[in-house]
C-alpha cells in the first residue's frame, strides 16, 4: 500500500506530517506491520524528533545552519550545496512500527518532513507493509 502526499514549504523548516501519516494508516486499516515514510528530494529530508516543544525544531534548524552553512567556494551551480549536506545528514526516510492500528512513537515523538531549500511544492510517500 503506497500513498503519495504533497505539501508546500517555506525557505527552511520542519513540517510535522505525523497526522497525515496516521490518516493514511487509518485509510488502509492495517493493524500490524511497518510504515515507511520516504522523501524523494535531495535538498529535503525525513526524520523523527520531538513534537511537544516547537523550540526544539527551531534549535535543530539553527544548529544545522551553523554546521552546514553556505560557502562561497562551493561549486554546485544551483547554489544549494549546503541544503544537500543537510539532507544527507537528516536522511530520506523513517520507519515506524504499526501495532494495534497505531504508529508506535514515543510520547514526545513526531514524524517530520524537513525543508532545506524552499520554498517548494514537495511530495513524500507513505508505504504501509502489513504483517501477515
Amino acid at each position: 500500500m503506497l500513498k503519495k502526499l504533497h505539501l508546500s514549504t517555506g525557505k527552511e523548516g520542519f513540517y510535522d506530517v505525523t497526522n497525515a501519516v496516521r490518516h493514511v494508516l487509518r485509510e488502509y486499516n492495517v493493524s500490524s506491520g511497518i510504515c515507511v515514510v520516504f522523501c524523494p528530494h535531495t535538498t529535503a529530508g525525513m526524520t523523527i524528533n520531538e513534537d511537544a516543544d516547537p523550540d526544539v525544531t527551531r534549535d535543530l534548524m539553527l544548529a544545522m545552519g551553523d554546521t552546514f552553512h553556505d560557502r562561497s567556494d562551493f561549486r554546485h551551480a544551483e547554489g544549494n550545496s549546503h541544503a544537500h549536506w543537510k539532507s544527507m545528514m537528516t536522511g530520506s526516510s523513517v520507519t515506524v512500527i504499526i501495532d494495534k492500528g497505531e504508529l508506535v512513537l514515543g510520547t514526545w515523538q513526531g514524524i517530520y518532513f524537513v525543508e532545506y531549500d524552499g520554498p517548494r511544492q514537495r511530495s513524500y510517500y507513505v508505504k504501509i507493509i502489513e504483517e501477515i
